[in-house]
């Protein structure tokens, strides 16, 4: 069969001078018109096409400008890739050692063969890194020269298409750039595998268009990324690598879009070195790889959006050492650790993703992360919806954080955090907890209907607990435990089954404005405990109990609006507005009581102070004090009642100063000097 050159006509003979192509344009066979392919390649001219027939060719190749080297049949599908690729074998085995099994030419397409047999393969030291996920492969091989299966360097235009590219000791296809000279091939639809170097590597400042390619077993990357490449990424599948299944690196800025990578033996994509590496990655799906499903480090400075990440034995996206991502819109779920994690002094924003059914945070963050974390829906997650811990300091705004199996958000161990406008609701633990001498602002949160605490602080923990919404949790609206200490300024705790407040442990905490509401239960609605101390000042404070507040401590009270839901008569459980039990210590300066049994009743407590209370709707006596150990002071107190019979004060015990306590009708001005209607105690 004879290469058959076709007559063309004058307009289409400018057109192809314009364009470079032959005006001859011919078709050549092998092994028809020639014994090798190389041969062919050597008498065909631009716009030449090469058809090569099923077989092995033990020889490796170099082509021409504009010639075509096409494999003979359809486009039948085989195993891997087209029946026509599986069939058509170029071998390079005993060849030029120092030479590519395929050398691509300006404006040349090689298109449905196998290639093999260049270089060499190990399989020991496959298996070998394989095994140890890659941890002992050394970084400087990655981006280095060598000699590969397909080679597109320094050509400008070219495509690479359905080939088979298997088995090759060094990356399977390999595009490199130089300055000055835009490397943009096509690369589509090829399969790599089992090459010791990465499947398909993009380098040197290359920007080829690699599409719906196949990449699987590779000693390195599926597909590889280094020295500012920034090629366009989209639709590939990459799986089994032994490390990433696309890895980024050394200033490369690709588009990464659209594709699959999982099983992969590191990351399914990884991203590291440097803050020039700046890649796009958006809408791919990474899942069952062994480390995250992306993972970014070293100061890389990636966009991250619209992927789904998921089943990763580690976090579904990663980041550490020096990172700053920007993480929007992704899908991480069940996942091995958490949906979002940053460690190693990481910096990422963290926004708009959802984060689900991992097997520990949502989003986490250690080790001096710095992440800002906005508007993220984390839930059903096995820890925290997001949690902070060691030396992390974080932003946590606007997050809706619900049935996790601890907290909604959890702070610990040393970490700092501004937690601002979240809502934590349904939590198996605390909607908010801070622990471990973590330091917090917690403001503006609504935490409802958590199996504990609205908003939990222990362990040392130190809090700014301001304008927060706690509602309907199990147990207290706020608690404050075991060495803590909360400023907690103008907060709602609304119906929470327990403490509306609690402190306890040799805590302390300052309880200034807050509105604090339950309308039944016996808890009372704030709990001084344990030898904590706690300044109360003016709260409003409104419910039943068996105490408005509870001391087992110390405690100051002063300003605050007490209003009970009785008085309720005895015998039965206390219903008293302040509750001091034995050995502690309170001051009561100020306050308005109304419908409690006593305003304040204490009982061998080590000190007692209640000065310029106004009490009414009591029953029988509005203050009761019972054996203090030191003298009781009690001065300058109004008890409001219609019956004559009611008491002011009653003491029992030492007493101190005693004056100017008054019981007076409720017509009467509060402030009316003492008359024969009214009695002083």
């Amino acid at each position: 069969m004879y290469a058959l050159r076709v007559g063309i006509s004058v307009p289409v003979l400018v057109l192809l001078a314009i364009s470079g192509r032959s005006v001859d344009a011919a078709t050549l066979h092998v092994p028809e018109d020639h014994e090798t392919i190389q041969a062919a390649i050597d008498v065909a001219v631009s716009g030449d096409t090469i058809l090569v027939r099923a077989g092995t060719y033990r020889e490796r190749l170099r082509l021409k400008t504009g010639i075509t080297l096409r494999s003979a049949g359809d486009e039948t599908k085989g195993n891997l890739g087209l029946k026509r690729a599986e069939e058509t074998i170029i071998d390079g085995t005993g060849g030029d050692e120092d030479l590519p099994g395929v050398t691509m030419a300006e404006d040349s397409t090689i298109d449905g063969f196998t290639v093999t047999g260049v270089g060499t393969y190990d399989d020991e030291a496959w298996n070998k890194h394989h095994a140890s996920q890659g941890e002992n492969q050394s970084y400087e091989s990655i981006g280095k020269p060598g000699v590969a299966g397909i080679s597109v360097i320094r050509i400008p235009d070219c495509k690479v298409l359905n080939n088979i590219v298997h088995h090759v000791g060094y990356t399977g296809i390999v595009v490199m750039g130089a300055e000055g000279i835009r490397v943009s091939p096509h690369i589509f639809g090829n399969f790599t595998y089992r090459n010791m170097g990465g499947g398909i590597g993009a380098m040197m400042n290359s920007s080829p268009t690699i599409e719906e390619n196949t990449c699987f077993e590779n000693f390195y990357a599926g597909i590889g990324h280094a020295m500012n490449a920034s090629p366009l990424v989209i639709n590939n599948t990459c799986y089994g690598n032994v490390r990433a299944g696309i890895g980024i690196s050394e200033g490369s800025k690709p588009i990464v879009r659209g594709n699959r990578c999982y099983q992969n033996r590191r990351a399914g994509i990884g991203i590291r070195t440097g803050i020039e590496t700046t890649p796009l990655v958006e809408h791919n799906e990474c899942y069952d790889n062994d480390l995250a499903g992306i993972g970014v480090r070293e100061d890389a400075a990636p966009i991250l959006r619209h992927n789904r990440c998921y089943r990763n034995q580690e976090a579904g996206i990663g980041c550490r050492t020096g990172a700053t991502p920007l993480i929007e819109h992704n899908e991480c779920f069940e996942n091995g650790m958490s949906g979002i994690g940053c460690r190693s002094k990481a910096s990422p924003v963290i926004r708009n993703n959802h984060c689900y059914r991992n097997k520990t945070s949502g989003i986490g963050s250690q080790d001096g992360a710095r992440p800002v974390i906005i508007g993220n829906d984390c839930f059903e997650n096995q820890m925290a919806g997001i949690g902070t811990e060691e030396g992390a300091r974080t932003v946590i705004r606007d997050n809706e954080c619900y049935r996790n199996s601890q907290a909604g958000i959890g702070i610990r161990a040393n970490a700092d955090s501004i937690i601002d406008g979240n809502h934590c609701y349904e939590n198996l633990l605390a909607g908010i907890g801070a622990e471990d001498e973590a330091n917090v602002v917690i403001r503006g949160n609504l935490c409802e209907q958590n199996e504990q605490t609205g908003i939990g602080v222990q362990n040392g923990a130190k809090a700014l607990i301001v304008s927060n919404k706690c509602r309907e949790n199990r147990q207290s609206g706020i608690g404050v435990r075991e060495k803590s200490r909360a400023l907690v300024i103008h907060n709602q705790c609304i119906e929470n089954q327990m403490v509306a407040i609690g402190v306890r442990s040799e805590s302390q905490a300052q309880i200034l404005g807050n509105e604090l509401k339950r309308t039944g239960g016996m808890p009372p609605m704030i709990a001084i405990q344990e030898e904590s101390r706690a300044l109360i000042e003016g709260n409003t404070i409104s419910g039943g109990g068996v105490a408005g507040v509870l001391v087992r401590g110390t405690a100051t009270l002063i300003g605050n609006q007490m209003d009970g839901n009785g008085p309720r008569k005895g015998p039965g459980p206390p219903h008293f507005a302040v509750w001091v039990h034995e050995g502690s210590t309170v001051t009561f300066v100020d306050n308005q009581v109304d419908r409690w049994r006593h305003s304040l009743s204490a009982s061998n407590a080590e000190n007692v102070r209640v000065i310029g209370n106004t009490t009414s709707r009591f029953l029988d006596t509005a203050i009761v004090v019972v054996n203090s150990k030191q003298p009781a002071h009690v001065s300058g107190n109004v008890a409001v009642s219609d019956d004559e019979k009611d008491e002011c004060v009653r003491i029992t015990g030492p007493q101190g100063v005693v004056s100017d306590n008054t019981l007076r009708t409720p017509r009467q001005p509060q402030m009316a000097p003492a008359t024969e209607s009214t009695r002083e105690n």
